[in-house]
């Protein structure tokens, strides 16, 4: 079986993407995050989208808005989907790399 980890042949060994769902209505949160993993779930590279379309990013040396990397490894698919306001799923690399190259066409402080 092939995981979107396997499709990730330019990334980093044991590199992860994940998309996460989150639903609230709090207006100054986003609502999808996007991030990349290192095999120890650390943050390499976050995406994070809000509910009117602009966006933030943040990777080991710049970022935009609020947004930053995480100060803890990321939770497995699984445990962050025991929160019923979240919805996790694994990415592609290819899917991650096409956010990441449009991450400042959102970006509010372009």
């Amino acid at each position: 079986m092939t995981t979107a980890a396997d499709s990730n042949p330019l990334g980093a060994p044991g590199a992860r993407y994940i998309a996460v769902l989150w639903r609230h209505s709090l207006p100054e949160e986003p609502v999808e995050l996007f991030s990349e993993l290192d095999d120890a779930r650390w943050e390499r590279r976050k995406i994070e989208v809000y509910r009117d379309g602009h966006s933030g990013y943040a990777d080991g040396t710049e970022s935009s808005g609020s947004t930053g990397l995480g100060v803890v490894p990321i939770p497995s698919l699984e445990e962050i989907a025991a929160d019923p306001q979240f919805t996790p799923r694994e990415i592609t690399r290819d899917e991650f790399e096409a956010l990441w190259r449009n991450r400042k066409n959102n970006d509010r402080e372009t």
